[in-house]
């Protein structure tokens, strides 16, 4: 069956906790505890799985919420009260997704498929809204919405009305049947919940391993509990790669960084996010004209068989319109991009004219109604979305948005990375070695990825093996940096302190995973000040670290900066010679493309393989990624490849 509608990645999950519960004694109802963990948390963690990315309507205890790590929105009048649909309102305008799904913090077991049945049903009708319903009541507080009803939402709230049945109604949401009533049961009393909270009541969320029982503080319960969760069940070389990339992506999307917003000149806009989305003032073209050089006319003076005799009577060109008229029988000599005289509809190319004096024959079957002609807004319309939130602008972007009339556009603060190595034997270039020291690389090549991912980089040096200077050092950067890079000190040695210096600072998800090279990375986050900082252990090996930047760091470092992260452009290409491989890890090995007399691609090593001869990364075109599972390649099988290229 073909899942039809929006994809998680085009959805924002809203827990609307923003009202007070007069049950309770006017508590905030998000913050009450159910096997003591807030509801809204309960329902945080139902929500994750589905969608792409999460809000929290709230209109109180701000620096509580804000420690769950999933960005907050307010009602537009807080002490209004308007119930569900300002909070529906509110999320609506705060999204950066085309679709919004919408659940209330007192229902922590609605369905963990409720997204995709929504979203296929909105998809199916082509309607903007889809509501659960479940026997004969209907919950439209559960709810997928299209951003475009923002504007209605907010006149109907203006006209005085508050229920979400009613304008539901109006809208003509579609309803979608579910099967389970007690799914969408709620908690409406002291009673009710003290009966969901026995010790013989549902006890957890099963979402990926995240289990919030009676031990987890508030802000545990997040993605790193998945993640160690996970790690209890990876193999014993470490965590499979696509179990910690998981893992990582998913803690990220818990404990996103806070990006403020900027307006910045379009020539500097290369590379930003986009804050919000960028909407056509115009359509593009703004007239309709002519794609190619040669003769603008009326197709109804063309013969049965497209021939025709026509008079040319006047020239337009780019920048010159035409101001004459154009009679029956005549034509107008046009250059391409010049507006289209009133009453012509086709443009034929000059080279296949016959040209004597004035006189213009068009020989049959050459040319049809519409031919080479551009429509007024045929690249865009006028009020439609040019460019969505959250991309990444690219060269072509930026020229789209010049021919919109742009001089500046709305973009995320860019992503303030931290970047520190650790090792006694480590020296800055330019410094003297000592017996046994080594220039350190790393942060080099490290800062120079980021600035290709359009980071803000905070170079804090090298870090002597001693684990308060480390710890010192990790404060400042958590306190300074939206994501901190560390490079050496990830293993077990007696040296290796990152991995208990995150476990007292916050908290370390894994670090190990079945591949090589890069098996000792640390993954973890840093606790202070309110807010969750994450923390990348690189491994010291120069080609480790490059490794495991591009398969793990990049990905999350373009999620927290705002924007949806694309594959990675793997190629299929032939070994050229055997590749040592043993199953049970991913390996990395660095290799160097080859065209082959049939036009396809093959690899060829760059020499040894060792994780700290960069030299062999240098001279590279890329890297041949070898799956877990497989063994050994012969000559002339396909494995797969990552282009450096362009990769950014």
């Amino acid at each position: 069956m073909i899942d039809i509608g929006p994809q998680p990645s085009q959805i924002t999950g809203l827990v609307l906790a923003g009202g007070r519960a007069r049950r309770f004694g006017g508590a905030d109802k998000g913050l009450l505890t159910l096997h003591g963990v807030p509801l809204a948390v309960h329902a945080l963690a139902r929500l994750r799985p589905q969608v792409g990315s999460l809000l929290l309507n709230v209109n109180r205890h701000g620096a509580t919420y804000r420690g769950f790590g999933v960005p907050l929105c307010s009602d537009a009048e807080p002490e209004a009260f308007r119930g569900p649909l300002a909070g529906m309102a509110a999320g609506l305008q705060a999204c950066a997704t085309p679709w919004l799904l919408t659940v209330p913090c007192d229902g922590p077991h609605f369905p963990l498929d409720l997204a995709i049945r929504l979203g296929r049903a909105v998809g199916a009708a082509g309607a903007a809204a889809a509501i659960a319903r479940a026997g004969d009541r209907r919950h439209p507080v559960y709810a997928l919405l299209s951003r475009a009803l923002w504007p209605d939402l907010i006149a109907f709230i203006a006209a005085g009305h508050a229920r979400v049945d009613a304008w539901m109604a109006l809208i003509g949401a579609i309803e979608v049947d579910f099967d389970t009533p007690e799914a969408f049961a709620n908690v409406n009393t002291p009673e009710e919940l003290r009966a969901l909270d026995m010790p013989d009541a549902q006890q957890a969320t099963p979402v990926r391993g995240l289990t919030m029982d009676h031990r987890q503080a508030p802000s545990e319960a997040s993605g790193f509990a998945a993640a160690l969760a996970d790690r209890t069940q990876c193999e014993p070389a470490g965590m499979r790669v696509e179990q910690a990339r998981d893992a990582i992506l998913q803690c990220a999307r818990l404990v996103p960084p806070t990006l403020a917003m900027q307006r910045v000149p379009l020539r500097d806009a290369l590379g930003r996010v986009l804050a919000v989305d960028v909407v056509a003032p115009l359509n593009v073209p703004a007239w309709d004209n002519s794609g190619m050089d040669g003769y603008a006319l009326c197709a109804d003076d063309l013969g049965p068989d497209g021939a025709a005799v026509l008079r040319a009577v006047g020239s337009a060109l780019a920048g010159h319109a035409f101001a004459g008229r154009v009679e029956r029988g005549t034509c107008v000599r046009i250059m391409t991009g010049a507006v289209m005289p009133a009453a012509c509809d086709t443009v034929i190319p000059q080279e296949l004219c016959q040209i004597e004096g004035d006189r213009v024959t068009i020989p049959p079957r050459l040319v049809r109604r519409g031919d080479n002609v551009r429509q007024r807004g045929e690249d865009l319309r006028a009020n439609s979305v040019a460019l969505p939130a959250g991309r990444r602008l690219r060269a072509a972007d930026i020229g789209l948005l010049a021919s919109l009339g742009c001089t500046d556009v709305e973009v995320r603060q860019r992503l303030r990375v931290a970047v520190l190595s650790s090792g006694d034997e480590l020296r800055s270039p330019g410094d003297a070695l000592d017996s046994g020291s080594v220039y350190d690389s790393n942060r080099h090549t490290l800062r120079a990825m980021l600035d290709r991912l359009g980071c803000d980089v905070l170079d804090l040096g090298v870090i002597p093996d001693d684990p308060d200077a480390l710890a010192q050092a990790l404060r400042i950067a958590s306190a300074r940096a939206h994501v901190v890079i560390t490079s050496g000190g990830a293993s077990a040695g007696e040296a290796d302190h990152l991995r208990r210096t995150l476990q007292t600072l916050g908290d370390m998800a894994f670090w190990r995973i079945a591949m090589r090279p890069g098996r000792p990375m640390a993954f973890g986050r840093i606790d202070g000040d309110g807010h969750s900082t994450l923390v990348f252990g690189l491994p010291g090996n120069p080609v480790a670290v490059m490794v495991t930047f591009y398969m793990f760091v990049r990905e999350a470092l373009l999620q927290c900066a705002g924007t949806t992260p694309p594959p990675l452009p793997m190629l299929s290409v032939v070994a050229a010679v055997p590749l040592r491989k043993r199953a049970g890890r991913t390996e990395y090995q660095r290799g160097r493309l080859c065209r082959m007399d049939d036009g396809r691609w093959s690899v060829e090593l760059t020499g040894d393989q060792g994780s700290g001869i960069l030299r062999s990364m240098s001279e590279a075109d890329g890297i041949i990624v070898l799956s877990h599972d497989r063994g050994a390649v012969e000559v002339g099988e396909v494995v797969d490849f990552l282009p450096f290229e362009g990769l950014a």
